[in-house]
């Protein structure tokens, strides 16, 4: 994709007041439309009591399963009591305190944010597949609470951290502890879930990566790093703002795990060394091939990337939009920079195919069809959305059609799909298994998905302004209800 030509100066002040007019009508007209002005909280909210929504939604059911509403209310399971299961596997127990904290910058410059035990982003978390992660959560001094969310990772719907769906949110002087089994290798992140729109921005986000048993590919260094944009205004990287450097020396192969915590997508090219991309949203892709002066667009998603370094000289790995978003690995002399206008990634067609049984064509138990605009889902926001409802060993197809507005990173909370399509075309490569999908206007994919974890879901934007705006829905499974309640009383705001 390339950048639009910049903008000429306008030539006079009429053409600049006539400019700000046009801008400021169709600004209003927009926010009009949208409901933007509108959007508030309602005083409670049941986000498991979807029953009033029954066969409201853009989709259909098959096998006489209906499309809405819950089993009997004796037959209901609370998802505060879905829980990990006790078991023999080693534990890895961590403490994290949320705090308003002053951080240093590295370039001689501090800033104020929020923070997980006074860094941002907080401390990188990493286990072994199959360990039990243990992590109490202390909030020391956030007003509005805070919670954890564990992006990507699969877990019990109660560890799940969506205040007013999974718990009451962590207000000041409390604690709560979060249990769970990483039984998927990968990289994945966590922030706050409470106004994370704000929390995230401020600081509240840090890295996981569960180490895999067995590699799928051989590197001698592993290094995870995170995109982000402080207070929104302060681009860091690894919490460094004047960019990273990294050891790594000439003939060693390096992984490098980019996680993007910003709201923008992040168009990330690798100068220096061909690479490749193997692993997206913490799933190994087969057989993926060598791409030269490929820019990747990272959309609130993970990419790792697997790079060899030359003989001599650095590899630079940089945001095309945001240059101070970049690593530096090894020493000696910059490489050149990447052509601006070159090639862009495309999944859809990388790697080499590996049957699953998962096709267009298969039988679904269900099927849903979510129309995305600047702010909406089905032209609807927030919990006006009627949630997908499953029932538990379900296959579920949902497509998903961009119609207007800026990128949609589209995460689903406690499971993985499959991407299916793009644009009408099956793909062609490896199966691309994820829990976001970026979709730019006119986009249309379908992803496909069992219901596997039973609980209470998130399904939203992961350009969190849009989610604060009301680019948030559910996915409920039948029979499930939850103790908890969003909205003003409680002081539950999971955007």
């Amino acid at each position: 994709m390339r950048k639009p030509p910049a903008r000429q100066r306008p030539r006079s002040k009429a053409f600049r007041s006539a400019a700000w007019l046009i801008a400021v009508l169709l600004t209003a007209t927009v926010t009009s439309a949208c409901g933007v002005a509108e959007l508030k909280f309602s005083e409670e909210i049941n986000m498991g009591d979807m029953s009033h929504h029954a066969g409201a939604h853009d989709g259909h059911a098959h096998d006489g399963h209906t499309s809405g509403g819950q089993a009997s209310q004796a037959d209901a399971v609370s998802c505060a009591d879905m829980t990990e299961a006790p078991s023999d596997a080693p534990v890895n127990r961590f403490e994290l305190t949320a705090a308003r904290t002053k951080v240093k910058l590295g370039n001689g410059k501090s800033a104020q944010a929020w923070t997980y035990d006074g860094t941002t982003p907080g401390p990188e978390l990493r286990v072994r597949e199959g360990d039990r992660v243990v992590v109490k959560l202390s909030n020391q001094d956030i007003d509005d609470g805070v919670t954890i969310h564990w992006h990507g990772v699969v877990l019990p719907c109660s560890q799940d951290g969506v205040p007013g769906v999974t718990q009451d949110v962590v207000k000041p002087g409390e604690s709560y502890t979060y249990e769970f089994i990483a039984r998927h290798p990968g990289t994945y992140w966590y922030h706050s879930h409470q106004m994370s729109s704000e929390q995230a921005k401020r600081g509240l986000i840090g890295r996981l990566v569960v180490e895999p048993k067995t590699r799928t590919f051989d590197y001698d260094r592993d290094y995870a790093v995170t995109l982000q944009k402080l207070n929104d205004r302060i681009f860091l990287t690894n919490g460094q703002a004047d960019g990273l450097q990294l050891d790594a020396k000439p003939g060693e192969t390096v992984r490098l795990r980019l996680i993007n915590s910003t709201n923008e997508v992040q168009w990330m090219g690798v100068a220096g060394a061909d690479f490749k991309v193997v692993s997206i949203d913490g799933q190994d892709l087969n057989e993926p091939g060598p791409l030269t002066g490929d820019w990747v667009p990272v959309g609130g998603q993970r990419y790792d990337l697997l790079l060899t370094m030359p003989d001599r000289g650095q590899v630079h790995v940089y945001s095309r939009e945001q240059e101070k978003l970049r690593v530096a690995l090894g020493e000696g002399g910059a490489p050149p920079k990447l052509d601006p206008k070159g090639k862009t990634f495309d999944f859809t067609a990388y790697g080499v195919p590996k049957e699953d049984g998962i096709t267009p064509d298969m039988h679904f138990d269900r099927e849903y069809n979510l129309v995305l605009g600047p702010i909406t889902i089905n032209g609807k926001r927030f919990h006006e959305i009627p949630p997908i409802v499953v029932k538990e060993g379900e296959w579920i197809k949902v497509r998903l059609e961009h119609k207007l507005g800026g990128p949609h990173p589209m995460h689903l909370h406690g499971h993985v799909f499959k991407i299916l399509t793009k644009n009408g075309k099956p793909l062609t490569g490896s199966p691309i298994y994820a829990d976001s999908v970026l979709l730019f206007m006119g986009d249309v994919y379908e992803i496909a998905f069992q219901a596997n974890n039973p609980g209470l879901w998130m399904e939203h934007c992961h350009n969190l302004e849009h989610a604060s705006a009301g680019m948030t829905m559910m996915v409920n499974y039948e029979g499930v209800t939850t103790p908890y309640r969003v909205g003003t009383r409680s002081g539950n705001i999971p955007d």
